[in-house]
């Protein structure tokens, strides 16, 4: 266990500890919303703005960061296009990402540590990664923490919060802006292709145990942080992909609630 002293792995379970639970609690948002495929397409336009970083020799999560802001928006202006197709918004968004990270991949094929994006790489994070993702972190938690009650009636009741007079575009724009910052500073603790799992297993399950939606966000907290720390120890005890790890340890702990509640139902 001397992996527990040294100070990558101190670096990496300070950035897991932050954002297992920023994705957590804002993914619980996006699920309860049927928005969930959101993350993916964040996380394939934040691996674009990252690949032309190491391009440009920008620091790649700032690049990744203002495209993921970018598509953001350009996501609301397309729901608000397609109006009954709002999920055409997130494919198109998606597509563009792919295309831009594999146009931006083929001009810099001389990329280095790119796979720690793409999988993540959390014991390489530095000093100042961890300022970012304290950051977004602090900015994150002050934005529900001050709007929980609209968020919640937004969430549950976007009709009703048009009527009651709250800017619900404001709330939406915003919604997916803090999402995006949250997926671009977690691309390199879990990758890109396994950040959605971060975002919405834990919200998977709060919808099976919780009973009330201050439970579900206390349940998505819990299980996003004990995932990291187990994680992380498991990973580096054994060698393991520290994102790969925590991500099958999130399905694990999903698949026991599932079989736990069918007996549960056997047994009534």
């Amino acid at each position: 266990m001397e992996i527990v002293t040294s100070e990558f792995f101190q670096r990496a379970l300070i950035g897991g500890l932050l954002i297992g639970v920023t994705a957590p609690l804002m993914g619980l948002f996006l699920v309860l919303r049927r928005l969930s495929m959101i993350g993916d397409t964040l996380s394939h336009v934040s691996i674009a703005g990252v690949a032309l970083g190491f391009l440009i020799g920008v620091y790649p999560i700032a690049v990744g960061l203002l495209f993921a802001i970018a598509a953001s928006f350009a996501i609301e202006k397309l729901r608000k296009a397609y109006k009954s197709y709002a999920e055409l918004s997130i494919a198109i968004i998606m597509s563009g990402g792919v295309a831009l990270a594999s146009l931006f991949f083929t001009m810099g094929k001389g990329f280095k540590n790119v796979d720690s994006y793409l999988f993540g790489s959390i014991y390489t994070l530095n000093s100042n990664d961890l300022y970012v993702i304290g950051g977004v972190t602090l900015i994150v938690l002050a934005a529900i923490w001050l709007q929980v009650k609209e968020l919640f009636l937004i969430t549950f009741d976007e009709d009703a919060a048009a009527v009651s007079g709250l800017p619900v575009k404001f709330y939406n724009v915003m919604i997916s802006v803090l999402t995006a910052l949250i997926i671009s500073v977690s691309i390199k603790i879990v990758g890109a292709l396994l950040v959605s799992a971060l975002l919405t297993i834990p919200a998977a399950c709060s919808l099976i145990i919780a009973r009330s939606f201050r439970q579900s966000v206390i349940t998505v907290v819990i299980v996003g942080e004990l995932a990291v720390i187990i994680g992380l120890l498991m990973a580096g005890v054994w060698n393991l992909a520290p994102g790969g790890t925590i991500v099958l340890l999130l399905i694990a702990v999903l698949l026991l609630l599932l079989v736990f509640r069918r007996g549960v139902r056997a047994g009534s």
